[in-house]
């Protein structure tokens, strides 16, 4: 390390993984993965080693029989489609044909072997991508804007900062070691396509007069994330500068890192060193690191889109267009993927682009060109113009795969948004998510409804069911959402969700959204239509 472990003085305060941790650096494990846990397969990785996998982007999937699941980090949600067709050739040949679009932008495979990753880093590092440090308590993939350059509302392309910030910090053993993960969100657009209310450092846009005149930067968030208890971010009293960005990043990360909290795995996100200090005192303290800044200026986030799309839309760029696709639950095949990339090439720019609602973006298609690609088969399943439910409905990866999940959610998740396609008409979305844990990867608490994964005793055995909660959603008027009582049987969830949108849908106001309807309903009377629900449900 090149810098002072102060938080290692006394190892009797730091919880197990930090030991660990002190004993080898995560990023040493990439090699280790190359040189011998590759040629030496499964058995020959130690137990310890394992956990440091994650530091490659690499999780051990469930059941624990020798596969992996790996993330790569798309930062903001950007990729050629070069790199697009290298991931469909690694889910071809090595992941069994499978590609998830995770709520971080970044893509993830899944039946991996550990004497594949050798040929997997070196294909990704040849297209200018990498799976390290996705996962593990280091910086994680930097979320954006995944309009950014061509988005008629944004202040700026911020496409240039994402990547300055990422390769600051990439491999960077500086701060390969943090108490916890840690997630950056960065976009100057103003309906908040990047989330800033749940990373744990977030930039978004906002305006300062400086001398006379009108300058473009950001404003600071701090301290949000979700998992079992959520925060959301505090904003702090000061004004970024483009070229302040990455100087605020490092000086954030420092803090998180010389003073975080490691005695406790669970207590251990820079939400909870925030919570503990204040947004106050821990600007003081950032101050002193990197130097005075301006106070804050003028918010222009006006609102949030939770980043969908969909359909076909005008860039800023003059005769030009973006394809928002819905991809059912973040999940495509490597056929897809391919084919993808060659209408970007054939059709737009050359970019294919995520999004943390787990779709796809096809950009700088010109407009005598729309009507032929729209007309493309991949299309059919992919669609621009998907159903209201199945285009609003975000999940986790679910036990299939994870070994955190209590319960399968993505085939769940299709199952039930086709179910309510085909039993509600609404000319309004609703945002569903579904998690199999507490963690949360799904991000429940930012839908308007949030399913969490959990099990019943019944009187034949343990089932999957889940817990309901309402209204959440982020931008101006930020709100986690509240739970409901009463645990709802997996096969139930369906015409539970029936009974509740339809009760939204009979009485709301014209132009109601869910979340206002929510809020002036109150949730004690979604709580009795959902008991209502799981008795009529139960009596059918």
């Amino acid at each position: 390390m090149a810098y002072e472990a102060i938080w290692a003085a006394d190892p009797s305060k730091l919880n197990k993984m930090e030991l660990i941790k002190l004993e080898k650096d995560g990023l040493d494990v990439i090699r280790s993965i190359i040189e011998t846990y590759a040629p030496g397969g499964y058995e020959s990785i130690p137990e310890d080693e394992l956990g440091r996998f994650k530091w490659a982007g690499v999780y051990e999937q469930k059941p624990k029989d020798g596969h992996f699941m790996m993330r790569v980090r798309i930062n903001g949600g950007r990729m050629t489609s070069v790199q697009a067709e290298a991931l469909a050739s690694i889910a071809r040949d090595y992941g069994r044909d499978l590609v998830d679009v995770t709520t971080r932008q970044a893509i993830q495979f899944h039946w991996l072997r550990v004497e594949y990753l050798p040929d997997i880093f070196k294909r990704l590092e040849n297209v200018g991508l990498y799976s390290y440090e996705a996962c593990g308590d280091c910086p994680r993939t930097i979320v954006g804007n995944p309009l950014a350059g061509i988005d008629k509302d944004e202040l700026f392309d911020t496409t240039p900062l994402v990547e300055e910030v990422n390769d600051f910090f990439l491999l960077n053993r500086d701060f390969s070691n943090l108490p916890r993960k840690y997630k950056m969100s960065i976009s100057s657009s103003i309906y908040n396509t990047a989330h800033a209310e749940i990373n744990d450092l977030a930039f978004t846009p906002a305006v300062k007069e400086i001398n006379g005149q009108d300058v473009l930067g950001f404003h600071v968030w701090v301290g949000g994330g979700l998992s079992a208890k959520p925060y959301l971010a505090k904003k702090l009293d000061l004004f970024a500068r483009p070229e302040d960005v990455l100087k605020i990043a490092a000086g954030v990360s420092t803090l998180f890192r010389d003073h975080g909290y490691r005695e406790k795995r669970h207590h251990a996100r820079l939400k909870f060193l925030i919570a503990d200090w204040g947004p106050e005192t821990f600007q003081e303290e950032l101050v002193k690191l990197i130097g005075e800044l301006p106070d804050r200026g003028t918010d222009k986030v006006i609102g949030w889109n939770g980043a969908y799309f969909d359909g076909v839309h005008p860039q800023k760029q003059d005769g030009l267009n973006y394809v928002g696709l819905n991809v059912p639950v973040g999940r495509l095949s490597a056929a897809e993927l391919s084919e993808l990339a060659r209408l970007s090439e054939e059709y737009g720019d050359a970019f294919i682009r995520t999004t943390m609602s787990q779709n796809i973006l096809l950009t700088g298609i010109p407009n005598e060109k729309i009507d032929q690609l729209l007309k493309e088969q991949v299309l059919e399943r992919l669609t621009p113009y998907p159903k209201r439910f199945t285009s609003r409905t975000v999940s986790c990866t679910g036990n299939e795969f994870c070994n955190l999940a209590i319960v399968e959610t993505k085939e769940r998740a299709r199952r039930v948004a086709a179910y309510l396609d085909e039993q509600v008409q609404l000319d309004h979305d609703v945002r569903i998510h579904f998690v199999g844990c507490p963690n949360n990867c799904g991000q429940k608490y930012i839908a308007d409804i949030g399913l969490q994964g959990a099990l019943v005793k019944t009187a034949e055995g343990m089932v999957d069911a889940f817990d309901i909660s309402v209204g959440g959603i982020l931008g101006p008027g930020a709100q986690l959402v509240t739970p409901l009582k009463g645990r709802v049987k997996g096969d139930d969830v369906g015409p539970v969700l029936k009974h509740l949108i339809e009760f939204y849908k009979e009485s709301r106001e014209i132009g109601e959204s869910f979340h206002s309807f929510v809020l002036r309903a109150g949730t004690s009377a979604f709580q009795e239509k959902l008991e209502e629900a799981v008795r009529l449900v139960a009596a059918s």
